[in-house]
Parts: structure tokens; sequence; C-alpha cells
């Protein structure tokens, strides 16, 4: 029985092997001109807001980056805020339906969780008005009285619950699906021979996620967190609808004075606006674009640098 010989390196390609190559440079080129043109329009609508007097922009302030610093501070304070919650609590539920559930309770809870990522964000936005707002309200009045010694909750607990703290609550809810789903598959592909030479070295079964699982999936959990992250940095429905924004930069959580994002400026704003300030929100879009690029790229470079010790080797 003769086997095919492997296609050597150079040799004439097949008619359906150049179409197929042909289509993956099309595609991957497509992105590439996808993100040059949005980059393009972005720049080119934010020159107008960049140069124009600080006197024709709405609320008047100083200067244009006066204006949208405290957008910018927001939008990274509420999306920091609600990964700090989501993380723990999505590669705690990942470890459970990979390592711990019974395989009929894992794949039902899977299926829960993936269908949670497909709930609109409107559908977010009122529970988080009409639900987790009061409800976290005594809380927020706990917390002033005897934490207000620290920054977080210095100051005047707001009588409504709709603080930075109620929209991150909510983000983390929106991106514990997404992080969870990424992070479960990459538990579910550690290599067996290294969890079954932990456990025959006598270790228990999280001593056996500690030094198998966890080192393997670590690669994977960054990207999981910098999907959820970027989620939260553009999540713009909820923070509309939660949040009494103003243009205030402050660390309080349960204050009334809470920043605004770059997103939920955009949405409230746009309808009304009207010359230059059209141009103002676009730069400000043009802003979260540069914070997403600059995130993904650091957690692309802690990533490379993580590859060699992920487990895979």
């Amino acid at each position: 029985m003769t086997t095919a010989s492997p296609r050597k390196p150079g040799s004439t390609l097949r008619p359906a092997d150049r179409i197929f190559a042909g289509s993956t440079i099309v595609a991957g080129s497509l992105i590439l001109a996808a993100l040059a043109s949005v980059a393009v329009f972005l720049i080119a609508e934010s020159i107008p807001a960049l140069v124009a007097d600080p006197a024709e922009l709405k609320g008047a302030p100083s200067s244009f980056w006066a204006y949208v610093g405290p957008l910018a501070f927001g939008t990274v304070w509420a999306a920091v805020l609600a990964l700090l919650m989501a993380l723990p609590i999505s590669i705690g539920i990942a470890l459970f339906i990979s390592h711990y559930a019974p395989r009929r309770i894992a794949q039902g809870l899977g299926y829960i969780i993936d269908l949670l990522a497909a709930v609109p964000s409107v559908v977010f936005g009122l529970w988080g008005i009409k639900v987790l707002a009061p409800a976290v309200t005594p809380l927020y009045g706990w917390l002033v009285e005897n934490l207000g010694w620290l920054p977080f909750f210095a100051g005047d607990v707001s009588g409504t619950g709709r603080t930075i703290l109620t929209v991150a609550i909510v983000l983390a809810v929106m991106i514990i699906p997404i992080i969870t789903a990424v992070t479960r598959e990459v538990f579910l592909q550690t290599p067996r021979l290294h969890e079954e030479a932990a456990l025959a070295l006598g270790a228990t079964r999280w001593e056996m996620i500690q030094m198998a699982v966890i080192p393997f999936g670590r690669p994977g959990m960054i990207s999981a967190a910098m999907l959820g992250l970027g989620r939260a940095l553009g999540e713009t429905m909820v923070v509309a609808m939660v949040l009494s924004p103003a243009l205030v930069i402050s660390f309080v959580l349960t204050g009334s004075q809470n920043p605004s994002t770059i997103a939920g400026n955009i949405a409230l704003n746009f309808p009304e606006a009207n010359g230059v300030n059209v141009n103002a929100l676009i730069a400000t879009g043009m802003v979260l674009f540069v914070i997403t690029l600059v995130i993904n790229s650091i957690a692309r470079v802690v990533i490379n640098r993580r590859k060699a010790f992920s487990g895979a080797n």
C-alpha cells in the first residue's frame, strides 16, 4: 500500500489550493482595510474639533482634552471595576464546569452561560435600573456610613443607586459569559498527561489545577479577560440607561457625581449635536479607539511573553 508523499515547498499548487490561499489572503486583507478605513475616518472627522475654539464645544471646556479627559477616565474606570469583579467569578465557573461538575450538569451549565451572552444590552440596562439600583441603595448607605473614611466611599451617598459601581456590576454580569466561555474551552484543552502526572505524584485535584491547568491556560485567561474588557470599554446602552453622568474625574463609587464614559456620552448627545460638536463626539470615539488598541496591544505582548510557559511545550 503506497501513501502519497507530502508536497514539497515550491511545488506547483493545484487550482483548489490556489483559490483557497487567495481567499484567505483577501479575507485577512479586508480586516486590515476595514481597520484602516475606520482609523482614517475618525482622524479626518476629529480634526475640526481638535482645532476648534473650545468655546464652541458643548459646556465650553478649556480645551478638547479637558472635555475628553473625564470621559476617558470614566470609560477605563468602569471597565476595570467590571473586570475585577467578573474575572475571578468567570475563572471559578470555568473550573467548575471543566474539572468539578458532573458531565450532565457541566453541559447544561455551559449552555446557560452561552445563552446569557445573547441577552441584549437593553435588557441588562432595564435590569440595572429597575432591580439592581434600588436593591443596592441600602448597601451603598451602609458602605458610606461604615467605610466613609476610604476615598472610594467618601461624600454623600446617591439616593437612586445609579452610580459608577452599579454600572460596573451590570457590566461584570455582561462580560462573565464571554470570559467564562473562552476560559472553559482553554481549560478543557489541558493535556491529559499533565493532569494524570500531577495526580500520580500525589497531588490533590486543586493542586493539580494549580500545577497543570492554570499554567497551561494562563495565556487563554489573559485573552478572555481582554475580550471582556473590550466589551466593557465599548458598552453603550447600559451606561446610557443606568448611570447619572457628569464630566468629572472621581474615584468615589457610591456618590451622585459619577464620571461618564465615551460610548455613553456619544449615545446621549449625538442626536442633539450639530456642527463642531458632532466632530467632538467623533474625536472622543477616536480616543476610545486608541485606548482599545493600546490595551489589546499590551495584552498581546503579555501573552507572547508567557507563551513559552503555557505548559503546551
